[in-house]
């Protein structure tokens, strides 16, 4: 089993990124997506999206980093993949999934599904300018309106030779709305030799094994789960071996917010850590009861650290044993 933390574009930054990975147990995490159009973007674009770039391409706890392009022009994200492996990244992940409506009026994420021979294209360009050695892996929806071509889709990814696909199991109509249509992936592992990740709607351990029976993929890609759960990465690959453990506290888990230093970044806005906490209490609170009590005491709170003021009340650092098990 390989556990990928998902791209979650405007969520999962370099921050968040280096926070679930330090607590989760992933094999792999997706940088939110660089938009190409034409051009060729400079080094500094690239560490921009992704610092880990200036650590060889791995997050603090040694989490290998993809970085994933979104756009439309063949040739111009061959030439951006073939940079960003240079720079560092750990493959390159192209994006046809996002729903944003912005993204898709200008030709860009799940609107492509519909266009299966340019994605064909795209993927081809950018194998054959990314060395060999170096994964390139594609996130899809089951379709764009409805799953009718979701095998013509994935014939495309796999004849243009991409390293493996990750799916999430809806379809850009369907947005976020549960169900995830696991069973819909099954099928299609007989068309393709490549790994296929199935995606969405992963919120337990449970549903980590469900979701690996009805699509009959192994290797699964963490999203919203992952930030109700900051442990869930762990708490998944601690059942898969038959080890025991204990999951992080609410105290625990405020102590991690702020130990991941998000409000000691002077290149952010003042701003950005009050806005960061509350966007996060939105999916604790699917976890955390007490989310939402703490949410109303920083509600009006913008200043950063009249917000951390607060966190510490609450805050309480985990003791490690011996095993490196977190206990209170």
């Amino acid at each position: 089993m390989k556990l990928i933390l998902a791209p979650m574009e405007g969520v999962v930054d370099f921050k968040m990124r280096q926070l679930l990975t330090n607590l989760g147990d992933f094999d792999l995490c997706v940088t939110e997506f660089i938009r190409v159009v034409d051009l060729t973007f400079p080094r500094r674009v690239f560490i921009k999206t992704c610092p880990e770039l200036l650590n060889n391409g791995y997050t603090e706890s040694g989490t290998p980093v993809r970085i994933q392009l979104l756009g439309q022009v063949p040739h111009a994200l061959a030439a951006n993949a073939r940079k960003a492996v240079m720079l560092g990244s750990h493959g390159i992940d192209l994006n046809f999934g996002c729903p944003a409506k912005t993204v898709n009026k200008s030709k860009g994420g799940a609107v492509l599904l519909k266009e299966p021979e340019l994605m064909y294209q795209i993927i081809k360009a950018v194998r054959e300018a990314v060395p060999t050695e170096h994964e390139v892996s594609a996130k899809i929806r089951l379709g764009f309106d409805d799953d009718s071509n979701t095998a013509e889709i994935v014939d495309a990814v796999q004849s243009a030779g991409a390293s493996s696909l990750a799916i999430h199991a809806r379809t850009k109509r369907d947005g976020y709305k549960p169900p995830a249509y696991w069973e819909k992936i099954k099928p299609l592992l007989d068309r393709v030799t490549m790994p296929i990740v199935a995606n969405g709607e992963i919120w337990q351990v449970e549903d980590a094994y469900r979701c690996q029976e009805r699509s009959g993929c192994s290797d699964l890609m963490l999203g919203r789960g992952a930030l109700a759960t900051p442990d869930l990465a762990a708490k998944i690959k601690a059942h898969r071996e038959n080890k025991p453990y204990t999951p992080l506290s609410w105290e625990n888990v405020i102590y991690h917010i702020l130990h991941s230093s998000m409000h000691q970044d002077p290149s952010l806005s003042e701003k950005y850590f009050s806005s960061r906490t509350k966007q996060w209490l939105g999916y604790l609170k699917l976890q955390y009861p007490q989310a939402n009590d703490l949410f109303d005491e920083i509600r009006k709170l913008k200043n950063k650290d009249e917000v951390v003021a607060v966190l510490e009340k609450y805050a309480k650092c985990p003791s490690i044993d011996s095993n490196h098990n977190e206990f209170d």
